[in-house]
């Protein structure tokens, strides 16, 4: 097998010492993370009850107490048991409703915010809520490995499963390497210590260098103690009687794979970084995981060129690091995001040419164009519930003109979060593990339940190496076979190995023509017959978005595209259609999108495609899809024979985290369509039934699905800076900055993030720098509330996020503001 070089190497870095850091953006912050609205936020702005004074309960696993101040509700709940490492962030429910993100104590005992919600004034409950919800059991679950499987899918793959799976012809071996526990300081840790630890697999036999994938592990406890077999990550390094739990060993079946297919192979560990995010990072240990895989890059380079002292001979000569494929887990998810990120602002990058999101969560909504990207979605996720990584695809769809790559989005049935690693698996992992799905008896995702759709651990894992194994051997090995995993050609589904997977795929830039991305009105729309409603994210959370909300449900981790952002959570998330109808027995709903003159040749395309799911009020419907040419000839198709986009989604009818609303890319191949000039497609009309119903629509476009070429952005990175001023100067400044001047308008959000004080408020703004300019400076207004604060500084936080015509450089900064009533 012969696997190419990279299409666009560009420089080698040149080796240098073992760094934990990138000077440009790692800035050493170390407020810890603070408590904000998060539900019901007009409700909030009224203020504290003057009456209220302090309330206190208590329940089997945990005791809180609600004490009223100048600022708001402190409210504190203390747990019995350490809160469980999840990926997700912890939340404080009072009585069922989340009030925001908590702060926790380094034992995970405690958990605080502070509030105006008027709820928490007289709580009668308050427990630890997860993704907007409220946890139904606080203690951590050890549940059995389910035993189910999902339904016989309607296509099939096992020919590229078995391929994607396969073992290769070369032989492996490991060239692991170990500097020990505080071997690098990550700036994005506040200067903390991590550990430089790494298994590697080489292909002994294979001629050359080859490409380099790495692999990211996610959030889990960082250290375990064998005799008791309890766990701890309070501390690093690893306290006396206890040991790094091996996570990133939880992912060598697909090495193995990989290495023996032509790849050298590295999973590196993060657990000093998972032991020291809770309380002192302001992005809850993103920066910090991306530094450590540039840090594991920059060591690797010197081993290739035999200049580092400890690594192993056979790594010398056979690194390609001009072809880089990264793969993150949960919390690595964003983190090789970041790494990405943070890699093409480097006057030398590595050629990171692909990315691959496991049930990631993106808590900043960070962009990533340039680069193909495969977002992967358990559908019984536990953990990260809401799947808030689906932002990684919704929002780079469109964030530079010249983005010439492959992007797809995967929902993989029966998968939960933890089993695509082998220790995080009860049963399989040598420390403590469990199914992070804990209501084991729910009828779709329970372990138990005897008409579970759950794939069992050993299935779950066979599906993770197929998926990663065979987009890496796509994007970095040009084996364009296994493009079929990942755009949803092969017909409403795909199976690989056990698992129904469902799909989204946008084709690159040169690939595609976008003819009406449904992202606001446009007069080339037309609806008649019903109601189309451009709309954005939910009803309750205020947005800068014009546009409505798409739902009135306050299920947020039912609708992935929707969810809210940690720290972007009034920005608007994911514009579409909405198109709904009445019982009609006269003029039949049609949403008619005119193509425009210059883009009516599509013989050059595959297939019509674009995306589509049926709204969360049901019931399951159709589309007719009809194209018309300019001689008045017309072709139609039902939607139902091309996809399952406009079938519900499978609930249980008890899990608040199901169904999912999620969209699937519907493909009509050009080449079954009859009776129609394909030079000249004049109109693309979708037409309802007559029995009432309801669709979300986006992304129309022609397109032929291709890998494309990826390699570092080079778009301009833009970051932001904080200042300080006084309570009674009216403003703030905040100064949002591109690291080199665009040819065209960059646009990106402001966020402020209240906290602790009330001087500033929690809102979003857009922000536009103008073409051929670097900075523009955001006044924020401050409010003089002629009340002391807790303190004579109050420190805010403010995020960019979610960039078009630009990337994320430095995406946090602070805003201090002077309390001119404090005697301090």
């Amino acid at each position: 097998m012969s696997i190419p070089r990279s299409r666009r190497p560009g420089p080698r870095r040149t080796a240098g010492p073992v760094q934990a850091t990138v000077a440009a953006v790692a800035l050493a912050l170390t407020l810890p993370l603070t408590g904000t609205a998060f539900a019901d936020e007009a409700s909030s702005k009224a203020g504290p009850d003057p009456a209220a004074t302090t309330a206190t309960g208590s329940a089997a696993d945990r005791s809180w107490s609600v004490t009223r101040s100048a600022d708001g509700y402190h409210v504190t709940l203390k747990l019995d048991e350490p809160l469980p490492v999840r990926d997700a962030l912890p939340e404080i429910a009072v009585d069922g409703a989340s009030l925001g993100y908590a702060r926790q104590t380094t034992d995970g005992h405690t958990l605080s915010l502070v509030t105006t919600d008027l709820r928490a004034a007289h709580p009668d409950d308050v427990r630890v809520a997860w993704n907007g919800a409220a946890d139904t059991v606080t203690k951590a679950q050890h549940a059995p490995r389910g035993t189910g499987r999902h339904g016989k899918p309607t296509a099939t793959a096992a020919s590229l499963t078995e391929a994607a799976t396969a073992k290769g012809r070369y032989h492996v071996a490991r060239a692991d390497y170990d500097f020990g526990d505080t071997a690098v300081t990550l700036g994005g840790l506040s200067d903390r210590a991590a550990e430089l630890r790494a298994a590697v697999w080489v292909p002994t036999d294979a001629k050359g260098e080859r490409p380099v994938v790495l692999f990211l592990h996610g959030r889990h406890s960082a250290c375990w103690n064998a005799d008791t077999a309890k766990t701890n990550n309070a501390a690093w390094p690893c306290p006396e009687g206890y040991a790094p739990i091996p996570s990133y060993l939880g992912y060598n079946a697909t090495a193995e794979t990989l290495a023996s297919q032509g790849y050298a192979v590295v999973s590196v560990s993060a657990d000093g970084i998972n032991a020291q995010d809770a309380s002192f990072t302001d992005d809850a240990g993103t920066l910090a995981r991306g530094q450590l895989v540039l840090d594991h890059l920059d060591l690797l380079a010197r081993a290739d060129q035999g200049t580092a002292p400890g690594m192993s001979r056979l790594l010398k000569g056979r690194l390609d690091l001009s072809s880089v494929g990264l793969m993150g887990h949960s919390r690595g998810g964003e983190g090789v995001v970041k790494a990405a990120l943070l890699n093409a602002g480097r006057a030398h990058p590595y050629g990171i040419d692909a990315v691959l999101p496991l049930a990631p969560i993106d808590f900043g909504r960070e962009t990533l164009p340039d680069v193909p990207m495969a977002v992967v979605l358990p559908y019984c996720d536990g953990d990260v519930s809401n799947q808030q990584g689906q932002h990684f695809y919704d929002d780079s769809r469109y964030t530079g003109a010249d983005d010439d790559v492959l992007r797809s989005s995967l929902m993989v049935m029966g998968a939960d979060h933890n089993f695509f690693n082998t220790e995080w698996t009860p049963g399989v992992a040598v420390a403590p593990a469990s199914d992070d799905w804990s209501a084991s008896t729910d009828a779709v995702c329970g372990s138990a339940s005897p008409t579970t759709t759950r794939l069992t651990a050993a299935e779950q894992s066979e599906a993770g190496t197929a998926i990663m194994s065979g987009f890496f051997q796509l994007t970095l090995g040009g084996q364009d076979r296994f493009l079929p995993l990942f755009d949803g050609s092969l017909g409403t589904s795909t199976t690989v190995g056990a698992a129904t997977v469902y799909s989204e795929a946008q084709a690159p830039g040169r690939s595609r023509s976008d003819i009406a991305p449904l992202t606001g009105p446009s007069s080339d729309v037309t609806i008649t017959g019903g109601t189309g409603t451009y709309c954005a994210g939910f009803t309750g959370r205020p947005t800068i978005s014009a546009l409505g909300a798409c739902t009135g449900s306050t299920g947020t981790s039912r609708f992935p595209s929707w969810t809210p952002a940690n720290y972007a959570g009034n920005v608007e998330a994911t514009p579409l259609l909405h198109l709904t109808w009445p019982d009609s027995a006269g003029t039949p709903a049609q949403a008619v999108v005119e193509v425009p003159k210059g883009s009516r040749d599509v013989r050059r395309y595959d297939s019509l495609a674009f995306r589509a799911a049926v709204d969360e009020n049901g019931p399951d419907t159709d589309l007719t899809v009809r194209l018309t040419d300019g001689r008045g000839r017309t072709a139609a198709v039902a939607l139902s024979s091309l996809s399952d986009a406009l079938k519900a989604y499978p609930s249980s009818g008890t899990s608040t985290l199901l169904p999912k609303t999620w969209l699937q890319t519907v493909n009509w191949p050009l080449a079954k369509v009859r009776g129609v000039d394909l030079s000249d497609v004049r109109r693309i009309t979708l037409t309802a039934p007559a029995t009432a119903g309801g669709v979300y629509l986006s992304d129309v476009a022609f397109q032929t699905v291709e890998a494309g070429r990826g390699g570092p952005s080079d778009l301009p990175q833009v970051s932001v800076t904080g200042a300080t001023a006084a309570e009674n100067a009216g403003t703030v400044p905040a100064t949002v900055t591109l690291s080199r001047p665009s040819r065209t308008p960059v646009t990106v959000n402001l966020q402020t993030v209240a906290g602790t004080g009330t001087q500033l408020t929690t809102a979003a703004r857009k922000i536009t720098i103008p073409a051929r300019t670097t900075s523009v400076t955001v006044p924020l207004p401050v409010l003089d509330d002629s009340a002391a604060q807790p303190a004579a500084d109050t420190v805010y936080k403010i995020y960019v996020s979610v960039p078009t015509g630009a990337v994320i450089g430095q995406n946090y900064a602070r805003i201090t503001v002077h309390d001119d009533e404090s005697t301090a």
